[in-house]
Parts: structure tokens; sequence; C-alpha cells
């Protein structure tokens, strides 16, 4: 059995869900082909141990693709990042209370990586099943974008094909009614299109995702 290991974070910064784990969780065990299934796991919202984490996920699991998630606050649809930069610079403290300001993720490492996923097809394919989504051309400078780093990193130059999503708000954790929130069956759905589409697509689609600034 082929295994695709998709992660998603645990809590942070007082809150007491994250939409990335709710979401990933009710994926594990779901079967894309008859030989490929998803495993979910939980990572720790800490630069001391996520990274730590996937390394020895990655190799207890020996998965065939890898795609991590977590959650980006104000972010109003499933957004399938195309890039990981080798900066932590923290706006608050992680869950163990460490606050990395203007350090590499990677010391000598490349300035960055980018997904080595399909990620239009997967907007595509998301879209075209109702939900929200777009390429992102940043992951922060948070966990999540380390967690992307070292995933590239640690995969660079194998045939595991791996990447990063982001997704919004929860309705339930939403305070401002202007606040941008995706329902979690939505996330869940998005999230399996987004999934298949990248298992399935070897070559990416060829459309603008771009943004104009």
């Amino acid at each position: 059995m082929k295994t695709v290991l998709l992660t998603g974070f645990e809590p942070f910064d007082q809150d007491t869900v994250n939409p990335s784990w709710e979401a990933v969780r009710q994926l594990d065990g779901v079967l894309l082909e008859a030989d490929v299934q998803i495993v979910a796991r939980r990572l720790p919202c800490a630069f001391a141990t996520a990274g730590e984490c996937v390394a020895q996920l990655i190799s207890e699991l020996r998965p065939a693709m890898v795609i991590a998630t977590g959650l980006g606050p104000g972010r109003s649809d499933i957004s399938i990042e195309r890039v990981a930069i080798n900066i932590n610079d923290a706006r608050i403290p992680d869950n163990l209370g460490d606050q990395p300001i203007d350090t590499a993720v990677v010391r000598e490492g490349p300035a960055a990586y980018f997904s080595t996923l399909p990620i239009k097809a997967m907007v595509q394919a998301v879209r075209e099943a109702g939900i929200a989504a777009s390429v992102s051309q940043t992951a922060g400078t948070f966990v999540c974008n380390q967690v992307f780093y070292l995933l590239q990193h640690t995969l660079a130059g194998t045939a595991v094909r791996s990447g990063f999503i982001h997704v919004p708000y929860l309705p339930e954790q939403v305070v401002d009614p202007g606040q941008s929130s995706m329902a979690l069956d939505a996330m869940v759905d998005g999230l399996l299109k987004a999934v298949l589409t990248a298992w399935q697509t070897s070559v990416d689609v060829m459309q603008g995702g771009g943004q104009v600034s």
C-alpha cells in the first residue's frame, strides 16, 4: 500500500482548534486508489520540533507524496502555496514560547524551494468542485513556512513530490462577521480534491495564477 502523508497543525495563539488538523484528520485512511491511502498526522506548532517531526514521519512511513497544511488567518480560500523561503520571522511566539526573528530555516540552505506539486491543476480542480481556491505566493514566515521549507529540503532530489496548503478559519473561530472563514465540510472536500489531483496529475496545467501588485 502506498502512502500519501497529509499533515495538519495543533492549535496555536490561544485558539482551541486548528482547522488544518480538524480537516486533515477526517481524511485519515481515505483511499485515493485501491493501493494508495492517505495517512494523516498532527504536527506541533513549534519551531524546535515541527521539522524533526516531519523528518521522523517521512522516515517511518516512506510516503509516496507529502502535503502539509496549516491555518492561514485572514485567508478566504484553500491557498495552495508556490514557494517556501529560508527565513524564520515570527510575529508571535510559538507553542514553546520561541520567537525567532530573521533567522535561517537551514543555515547555508537555498534562498527558497518551490512546491513540486501541480499547484495550478489543484486549484482548478478545487474550483471546479465549487470551493474557493487560489495559488498563494507566500507561506508566511512562521512555523508553516518552516515546515514547508524543511519538507522540500528533505525531499529535494527524490521522486517524492511535496508541498503546502493553507486553509481559512472555521466559522466558529470568527468573531468579526466580515472576517473570512470556510465550513469544515467544504474544507475537507476541497483538500481531498486537491490531494487526489496532486496524486493523479504528473504535468501541471498552464494557466494564470499570479498576482498584480
